[in-house]
């Protein structure tokens, strides 16, 4: 005879073993679902693909804001606008097939006519923005306040000589910019302040005593970027024009810069952009110019009179090897990948490589120039040649690489276009093209809101 408790019992038995049965059912589920998607990862390695998840800015809305990421970044363009761009990236929790957006947050017009470049402090929230100028006696230099939403509050505006392209930050907890002019062959420094007001510290203004051997190019000297090297006590400033790279010593608390002995280069080849590597023995510096095709790798020393010398390694073209370029060829930039292993350089003017069109309706496939990666030897400075891969279209005058080094943003001043890429990071290749967004205008620059410093 079975008791009361004995019915209760074996009911407690049966629910224990329906308990037991569900879960291991739905442990069962969860191994295959995860099977599949590991095995479609492995196929995606096995056969990538350059157009996995294109979609135009707008195009494609996730509606996954749990389950995706967002970054931001800003664009500036020669139509005098400066574009926030929202980009979003699906992850493992995303849907099926879901791709990348690359959506505009907003466009602010305070830089003025000709913005050129772009620099953030993120420590503070301020993005610089430089205005060429290209209209009147003088361009500008504008700090902005980042918001959280991705729009601009202009904080600041200060006039200074016509041409700025570039600026590198320096100074105690970072409060001074060091400005190359390329139309006003001048170099200077702007201080600010945490709220981001502007002053004017220095400007050198400069002359050629006769043209360069490229006398439509070289016919005055045309700073072309400034560089702070490692130890941020040197400022460098690669002149076109004038086929040297400018040195001076910087002041941390004054923002002053003096001038010291030059690094000359080969005449004609009109330097243009450059980039420290720092290893475990050695400062290597590479250095990219625009009219002879070339990068040119040295050792930099650090002499016992604060003064700086630099040993050449190697000068190659900017493909490693001698081909056959069209004569309006332009290197353009030039960076280390934020794990020091390798170096990208875009070149311009080439239409080297025919891409499918980013636009879906549209079946005629249109012209790109070249990102070329090169591995770093660290113990001689030597570049191997890894891989020659399309920007994504016309004139990749600027990029930048986020912090994590898995996304390159393109700035193809030719196309009025930026594309994202992503990168394997272990090999450095290039992978796929992950979004992109039209601007209008020639595009000039385009930055991550990340804090570079920690790169």
């Amino acid at each position: 005879m079975m008791t009361k408790s004995g019915h209760i019992a074996r009911a407690r038995g049966a629910g224990l073993i329906v308990t037991v049965g569900v879960t291991l059912l739905l442990a069962f589920l969860i191994l295959i679902c995860q099977l599949t998607q590991f095995s479609q990862s492995t196929n995606d390695l096995k056969h990538p693909t350059m157009w996995k998840g294109i979609f135009p800015a707008g195009l494609l809305s996730l509606g996954l804001v749990g389950s995706a990421s967002a970054t931001l970044l800003y664009v500036s363009s020669y139509a005098g606008t400066v574009t926030t761009l929202s980009l979003t990236l699906p992850d493992h929790n995303s849907a099926v097939g879901a791709a990348a957006t690359l959506e505009t947050i907003s466009n602010s017009t305070g830089c003025g006519p000709n913005p050129s470049w772009l620099s953030l402090d993120y420590s503070k929230n301020i993005l610089f923005c430089l205005d060429e100028g290209f209209v009147g006696p003088h361009g500008t230099v504008t700090s902005f306040y980042t918001n959280d939403d991705g729009t601009l509050t202009t904080l600041d505006k200060l006039e200074v000589i016509q041409g700025p392209v570039s600026t590198a930050e320096f100074g105690v907890g970072g409060r001074g910019l060091a400005i190359a002019h390329y139309s006003g062959s001048s170099v200077s420094v702007v201080g600010f302040t945490a709220g981001g007001n502007l002053t004017l510290v220095q400007n050198e203004t400069y002359v050629l005593v006769a043209p360069g051997p490229n006398p439509e190019r070289q016919e005055a000297p045309h700073p072309h970027e400034a560089i702070l090297d490692p130890t941020a006590s040197y400022v460098l400033v690669p002149d076109l024009g004038a086929d040297v790279v400018r040195i001076y010593q910087a002041d941390a608390s004054t923002l002053a810069l003096t001038a010291i002995a030059p690094l000359t280069v080969r005449p004609g080849t009109g330097p243009r952009h450059g980039a420290f590597l720092v290893t475990a023995e050695k400062t290597f510096f590479y250095l990219i110019s625009e009219l002879g095709n070339t990068i040119t790798g040295y050792e930099t020393i650090y002499n016992d009179n604060d003064t700086l010398s630099f040993s050449e390694l190697f000068f190659i073209p900017t493909h490693g090897q001698e081909i056959a370029l069209p004569n309006k060829t332009g290197a353009a930039e030039i960076l280390v990948s934020p794990d020091g292993k390798f170096l990208i350089v875009s070149s311009r003017w080439e239409d080297s490589f025919n891409i499918t069109n980013f636009d879906p309706i549209n079946s005629t496939e249109i012209p790109s120039d070249p990102l070329i990666t090169f591995s770093i030897d660290h113990v001689s400075g030597s570049l191997t040649k890894v891989q020659e891969f399309a920007a994504g279209g016309r004139v990749p005058r600027h990029f930048s690489i986020n912090a994590d080094g898995d996304l390159v943003a393109v700035a193809l001043q030719g196309d009025s276009r930026v594309v994202l890429i992503n990168r394997d990071v272990k090999t450095g290749l290039f992978k796929n093209y992950v979004a992109y967004a039209d601007i209008e205008g020639e595009v000039t620059a385009a930055i991550f809101y990340e804090d570079y410093h920690t790169i």
